[in-house]
């Protein structure tokens, strides 16, 4: 059995392999640099196994053989990021409906939600929590060709402290219920870090406050000691692993950023000195600042609890204005959507709200290419659409820096190459 499924792997990478071994040019009516802001007319965009040989004009000399996709009418731009996704969570599955569903219904979830998030234009994802390290198991699916998804960068298990946000306290003492990733110690939370990559995570996730989609605990509370945090960070670091703080709370978002995080997700509560740090140690700021539009629109009738929604409602506004007051000091913003919390598919939709609150079109665009790309830490293959990235590649008809909702409706996707959507 054992050398069946070995034989099986090696005879999808191979097709998986064989499929992206070819020449494709791809043309269109304009390609947006994300990193001048400047439109590049009539682009002819080459791209051989897989990553861009080349970015020309109409006219070009294009390779004997190359598949030709031609494109009138659009406008282009690299692929999108998402820097904070739960592919196997379900916005329309809320509070204890969750617990109706076995443990690998989850996984499931997760093939679906991979290809909406990818037929939205987000080729690349960072998934910051996810229980029995499907996430972990979606990627190398989607690495071998198993199943149509985005890159994903895993977390696995989000470390918190027990009783905290990242822990299962929806149960009572009866039920026994805990997270595996829960933490009291800053050597426990080492060897979090430690096991995490063990099994897979390429970045760590922890739970430095309390949560708003948690249960009886406070956004605002700070539930990891600034020692915890830094050793976690320390040890991360030591292994070539960014951090990710779920960090509400001005608290835990100072305490976050002087134990050397690398970025704060959701700074809803943020004051004027945590921005300060943020600067200065350059910091960047995820903020989710669509996804309460939807909970408070459907959170309800998807069954989450009225304690979640009320937290979510006190913060909401909050943290709008806080994005914009951060935006405008200079702290580095990614585009982090929460996805899970609404519906996967629909993570363009935060690009509007980013611009009604302060950000230009292009800065909004940036946080999802070049900023993000910056902050994953990886070697500098996503994100733009230059020689020797990938072939990541989001066609819309319109002027985004003129309508950012255009983003919302992609006519064009092309990952590594490969036509996704058209």
């Amino acid at each position: 059995m054992r050398t069946w499924v070995l034989a099986a792997v090696a005879a999808v990478a191979m097709a998986a392999g064989a499929a992206e071994a070819k020449t494709v040019a791809v043309t269109a009516d304009r390609l947006l640099d994300v990193a001048s802001g400047k439109y590049v007319d009539k682009p002819l965009i080459v791209i051989e196994d897989g990553r861009i040989a080349a970015v020309g004009k109409a006219g070009d000399a294009i390779p004997a053989g190359a598949e030709r996709v031609d494109l009138p009418g659009v406008t282009l731009l690299p692929g999108l990021i998402d820097m904070h996704v739960h592919l196997t969570s379900a916005a329309e599955i809320g509070g204890y409906n969750y617990y109706q569903y076995t443990d690998s219904f989850w996984m499931a979830v997760g093939v679906a939600n991979a290809k909406k998030t990818l037929e939205a234009g987000f080729t690349t994802v960072r998934n910051v929590g996810s229980g029995f390290y499907d996430d972990v198991g979606l990627r190398e699916a989607v690495d071998e060709g198993v199943i149509e998804g985005p890159r994903i960068m895993a977390a696995a298990y989000a470390i918190g402290a027990t009783g905290g946000h990242c822990d299962e306290t929806f149960f009572p003492p009866s039920m026994n219920q805990a997270e595996p990733s829960v933490i009291d110690s800053p050597d426990e939370g080492r060897h979090m870090v430690r096991l995490m990559r063990k099994y897979g995570a390429r970045v760590i996730k922890i739970c430095a406050t309390g949560g708003v989609f948690s249960r009886g605990d406070e956004p605002g509370a700070q539930q990891l000691t600034f020692d915890e945090i830094k050793a976690i960070v320390d040890e991360a670091h030591m292994a070539g692993m960014k951090v990710a703080a779920h960090a509400h709370g001005a608290a835990g978002i100072k305490a976050s950023i002087l134990a050397g995080v690398d970025t704060i997700e959701h700074a809803s509560l943020v004051d004027d000195e945590g921005i300060k740090l943020a600067v200065q140690k350059g910091a960047y700021f995820g903020m989710d600042i669509y996804n309460t539009d939807y909970t408070q629109a459907e959170g309800a009738k998807n069954g989450v609890l009225e304690e979640n929604l009320k937290k979510d409602r006190d913060i909401g506004e909050i943290q709008r204005e806080n994005f914009r007051k951060a935006l405008k000091a200079g702290v580095k913003m990614i585009f982090s959507t929460d996805a899970g919390v609404y519906p996967h598919g629909d993570n363009a939709k935060q690009f509007a709200v980013m611009v009604r609150y302060g950000a230009t079109p292009l800065q909004a665009i940036q946080s999802a290419t070049v900023t993000a790309a910056a902050a994953l830490g990886e070697p500098a293959d996503v994100g733009q659409a230059a020689k020797g990235f990938y072939g990541d590649l989001v066609g819309v008809s319109g002027d985004p820096l003129s309508d950012v909702t255009v983003l919302e409706h992609p006519v064009f996707v092309m990952k590594g190459g490969e036509v996704v959507r058209r």
